[in-house]
């Protein structure tokens, strides 16, 4: 114990001092030109558009929800004007002559990379499982060692491609080239081509109709692919998996893109939004089912700002520059489908397709006030068909499927962001889960998983941002299939930028 003490306390003076200098080092980093590609288009500061990127101020949703254009007189403020494809005189002559295009004037790529310190909690070693677990197949009866530091750990680096093809087509790619280092699980993420303001031709209100298609995020009230948080949303990681306790296998996470078309629109000055989804429903895999799942989401926001001509500007304005509404908005969101187990009779060879029908639906909140603080919460709940297939006294399938009991879960998260300053920022995030299925199967002790994430985010330039994260994690078995149980929990911290 003397020994750990004298220990603790000559390494504690050095770790100050590698901190001080490592902050003195990133004060050092000079300004850079090399700044993403819509700061070099506009020739404006990634903050016009992001308060703690990638989050999106309220400039910055308008931005995106326009087609990646200013929305009002985009063509006043771009500084790189694009490449023409055709003369103007070409619309009269169609369909006579190829409706003109245009080209980004130089290359419109970005780069995105960041990496991650993480100190982990002590993993025990695994225990002998218990007699009611002795059927379960397991390699060992010992947990693979884990290192509980590791020094700097590449997350990803992203290569983004991101334009427009004119006023109403724009475009988005980002692929991984690495993730977690050395390839591991990289490739694209997002991969669409979208029309914007199709409403003008038929009659509708300005920005009430839009068309996206391709692999993308779905309209979530709020994106995991983009997220400030350095671990994803629990509530969006979670699928429906009976396992020993029936048929029903639903791999779809809402944190993986999915593969299909999309109709929005944002009309109301974007105070009311909607969006309606057709999906193959297996993420971002290729499509394993003829059955295809819906999603609806629709919004309303409230802008709470006193001033009445503020209200109508997607941005306001304040003694030292543009600022954030205050402002509140509600929202709920429904996704249905239909699965497709057995389908190849690698369950029950003697058996049909069980075409199991699934839902979720959820609401959720967010709350600005101004530049200083920002509150938002997600509830949702998940409910699949599940069944069971009666067995002969000798174990054969008897060819009578039987209802059960259905894979549920429920939960969310709520966080809330405080700006002590435009570039620290302090987080706290509460994440919950309640699967029984889960915790059946031994992935948890509880039927509820809950974590706590505090954190703060240093953006030490508008493009290069500091980072840290602590989770306090709910408690696992040893093994996975032990009954002994311990908390994973950890401690993040890195560096991320874009360029």
């Amino acid at each position: 114990m003397l020994r750990k003490a004298r220990t603790v306390r000559y390494l504690a003076p050095a770790f100050g001092a590698g901190f001080f200098f490592f902050c003195l080092l990133l004060g050092w980093v000079s300004r850079t030109s090399a700044i993403p590609y819509w700061s070099r288009k506009y020739e404006t500061s990634c903050t016009t558009c992001h308060s703690d990127f990638p989050q999106l101020n309220d400039f910055g949703i308008a931005f995106k929800k326009a087609g990646f254009r200013f929305p009002k007189d985009d063509d006043t403020f771009v500084k790189q004007p694009p490449i023409m494809l055709g003369a103007k005189a070409q619309k009269e002559a169609f369909p006579n002559a190829i409706w003109p295009g245009e080209l980004p004037a130089t290359i419109p790529i970005s780069f995105r990379y960041s990496g991650f310190f993480t100190y982990n909690n002590k993993q025990p070693i695994g225990a002998i499982p218990p007699p009611a677990a002795a059927t379960v197949v397991a390699p060992s009866n010992e947990t693979s060692f884990v290192p509980r530091t590791d020094l700097f750990v590449p997350n990803t680096f992203t290569v983004i491609g991101a334009g427009t093809f004119g006023p109403m087509l724009s475009f988005w790619i980002d692929n991984d080239i690495s993730a977690g280092g050395a390839n591991s699980g990289a490739g694209l993420g997002d991969g669409y081509l979208k029309v914007v303001n199709l409403s003008k031709y038929i009659g509708l209100p300005p920005d009430s109709l839009n068309f996206r298609m391709g692999q993308f995020e779905m309209d979530l009230p709020f994106t995991q692919a983009r997220t400030i948080n350095l671990s994803d949303y629990d509530i969006y990681d979670q699928a429906s998996v009976a396992g020993m306790l029936g048929t029903a296998n639903n791999p779809l996470m809402f944190s993986v893109p999915q593969r299909g078309f999309e109709l929005s629109g944002v009309p109301n000055l974007g105070y009311f939004e909607y969006s309606v989804g057709l999906y193959n429903g297996n993420n971002d895999g290729t499509a394993v089912r003829n059955e295809k799942d819906v999603y609806v989401r629709v919004a309303k926001r409230w802008n709470l700002d006193r001033d009445p001509a503020a209200r109508k500007e997607v941005r306001a304005a304040g003694p030292t520059g543009p600022r954030d509404h205050t402002s509140i908005r509600l929202g709920s969101f429904y996704y249905y489908g239909r699965n497709a187990l057995n389908d190849g009779r690698e369950l029950f060879p003697t058996l049909g397709t069980f075409h199991e029908p699934f839902y979720r639906v959820g609401g959720d909140f967010r709350f600005k006030v101004h530049d200083k603080f920002e509150m938002w919460g997600l509830g949702m709940y998940g409910h699949d068909v599940n069944h069971i297939v009666a067995l002969a006294p000798d174990g054969t399938p008897t060819g009578v499927v039987i209802h059960d009991t259905p894979v549920t879960f429920s939960g969310g998260f709520v966080e809330a962001e405080y700006w002590f300053y435009p570039w620290i920022i302090g987080l706290m995030r509460y994440d919950a889960v309640n699967s029984p299925t889960d915790a059946l199967n031994g992935l948890s002790r509880h039927y509820t998983r809950n974590r706590f994430s505090p954190g703060f985010q240093i953006l030490i330039r508008a493009n290069i941002k500091w980072a840290f994260e602590y989770q306090y994690r709910w408690q696992i078995p040893v093994g996975g299939i032990s009954s002994e149980f311990y908390r994973p929990n950890g401690f993040l911290t890195g560096i991320d930028f874009a360029f």
